[in-house]
């Protein structure tokens, strides 16, 4: 079960370096829940993407190769009344289209065009792990998207109980909810 957002909850985010000050401008739009800057309420789940993050971005020469870290940034969330929350609790059907609809512009564009309301969006993870499950389920291998069984074959091996959570602040109303508190390295 996901947690909802609440007044005080410490979030998480990974990278190679220090995130202090979120810019939606430098988030990928292809993500899960769409454009937006990813947080956890999981440290080990920031860690481990910190060291993904650092590797990836040595691999592309982003970061000089005497870097040998990942940083974790660490957040206060600061509710306000007047910001769009969606939180899918589970993993099921409903979580599985928004993430193929954020992913593929093509599938589920009514879907996409409903969840353009919300600044923050929540639910569990389709991490790197998951990733070739629903690409097979986004090329129809397991019969036509958005069907019932499509839907149960590929939830089914996604293993959503093993899935941690994430949040995707994705308006500047919703980064105004978060205060920077500290980072810390990781080592990779």
């Amino acid at each position: 079960m996901i947690k909802n957002l609440q007044e005080g909850m410490l979030l998480y985010h990974g990278s190679y370096c220090e995130v202090s000050e979120p810019d939606i401008g430098k988030c990928s739009p292809f993500k899960d829940f769409g454009r937006g800057f990813y947080l956890t309420t999981e440290r080990s789940q920031a860690e481990q993407f910190a060291k993904l993050s650092s590797r990836k971005a040595l691999e592309n020469g982003l970061i000089p190769a005497s870097q040998n870290f990942g940083v974790v940034s660490v957040f206060k969330f600061h509710a306000s009344g007047q910001t769009e929350i969606l939180v899918y609790p589970e993993a099921d059907e409903k979580w599985l289209h928004c993430i193929v609809a954020h992913r593929k512009e093509r599938i589920f564009k009514d879907i996409r065009y409903d969840l353009a309301k919300y600044d923050i969006i929540g639910g569990k993870i389709a991490n790197d792990a998951t990733n070739a499950t629903i690409l097979t389920y986004m090329s129809g291998a397991f019969g036509e998207v958005g069907s019932k069984e499509a839907d149960e074959i590929c939830i089914r091996l996604l293993l959503p109980e093993r899935l941690q959570d994430q949040y995707a602040f994705r308006t500047e109303e919703a980064l105004n909810q978060l205060e920077f508190l500290r980072s810390g390295r990781i080592w990779i």
